[in-house]
């Protein structure tokens, strides 16, 4: 071949190479993440007003729930998204994530209302959203406490005293609220005495067929699996293993591995996690938790994700916290599918 043919066929390579690059680079910049260029949080008037307003512009994918009323008579507000959202179809999996159950961990509240706008204004445009939305029913609760939210003070790091804003208006810790599979009390009515929140989020539990979950938290960076509880007492230290220890301890490894920060596991000094994970009662012991919860009285699987050290980062920072955890967030939903379908 001459010199001439060469020339000719390197440039040709270097074409294609560039129109490839390009086309790619248009590909991620038709991604929609405007949400990233005025951060804030959200209150409980902003959320309602924008799910109000994707359910009505997207009512062939979105469909707005409310599964009961906080002490306060806030809606606990949850935004469905589905490509058949009026009507599941058979076989098709229910995913859920819940956010804020401490109202002042506020990270994963504001990360739910960017994955709404996500999945939406992604859907036809971006192959593994349209995949992930045309074959999974999601569930996107951003805040299960709003009065706690309500109470919290963006830029603290720790609970106020008398830990406002983690609790409840009854002053209730919700994560402490749940009827526990140690506490022997199994023939009792299990919604008896139980806060508003907790009964309305139990009652919508056990009333449907979740296959996967996510419970996010603040305060460190780690994933963290059933059990929290070991009925032993003791504070922390050792594993309590549910019968599906190593599907979760996977299931963990999923979110985890995917988080360039979480996966180091030393993000919080002097926390150390192996590989970003942990079971529950082995950090330390939560008696009457979701997480068990959901495992213990549903056929729901639940990993509860703690997303940053500071419970409640200055709203600057959710660019960076949605930059960490996207690719979690979307790999562990599609975990949903990893196992055998049903009904």
């Amino acid at each position: 071949m001459g010199t001439c043919k060469l020339i000719e066929s390197f440039v040709y390579i270097l074409l294609l190479c560039f129109a490839h690059c390009n086309s790619i680079s248009i590909s991620r910049k038709l991604q929609y993440e405007e949400f990233l260029t005025s951060p804030q949080y959200h209150d409980y008037e902003q959320i309602t007003n924008l799910f109000t307003e994707l359910n009505s512009t997207y009512p062939h994918l979105a469909r707005l729930h409310s599964i009961g009323k906080s002490v306060q008579n806030r809606d606990l507000w949850i935004l469905e998204i589905s490509e058949n959202v009026q009507e599941r179809s058979l076989g098709e999996p229910m995913f859920k994530y819940v956010a804020n159950m401490h109202g002042d961990e506020t990270v994963g509240r504001e990360l739910m209302i960017f994955l709404a706008q996500y999945l939406l204004k992604n859907y036809g445009s971006d192959s593994r959203v349209t995949h992930l939305v045309n074959t999974t029913d999601i569930f996107l609760m951003p805040s299960l406490n709003p009065d706690g939210f309500e109470a919290s003070q963006e830029g603290l790091c720790d609970s106020k005293s008398e830990f406002e804003g983690r609790i409840n208006a009854n002053g209730v810790d919700l994560n402490r609220n749940f009827p526990d599979q140690f506490d022997g009390k199994a023939d009792e009515n299990i919604t008896y005495g139980r806060e508003n929140e907790t009964v309305a989020v139990m009652t919508w539990i056990v009333s449907n067929p979740f296959v996967l979950s996510g419970n996010l938290h603040g305060g460190a960076v780690v994933a963290s699996y059933p059990f929290d509880d070991s009925g032993t007492g003791r504070e922390c230290c050792e594993e309590s293993r549910s019968p599906d220890n190593d599907l979760f301890k996977h299931l963990a490894t999923v979110y985890a591995s995917a988080h360039p920060v979480m996966r180091n596991g030393n993000s919080c000094p002097p926390e150390h996690f192996p590989g970003g994970i942990t079971n529950g009662a082995m950090w330390y012991e939560v008696k009457g938790g979701m997480q068990d919860f959901n495992y213990v009285h549903s056929n729901c699987f639940e990993v509860t994700f703690e997303l940053s050290c500071c419970k409640y980062p200055n709203a600057s920072n959710l660019p960076t916290e949605w930059a960490n955890n996207k690719e979690s967030l979307l790999s562990f939903m599609e975990s949903t599918h990893m196992g055998v379908k049903g009904t």
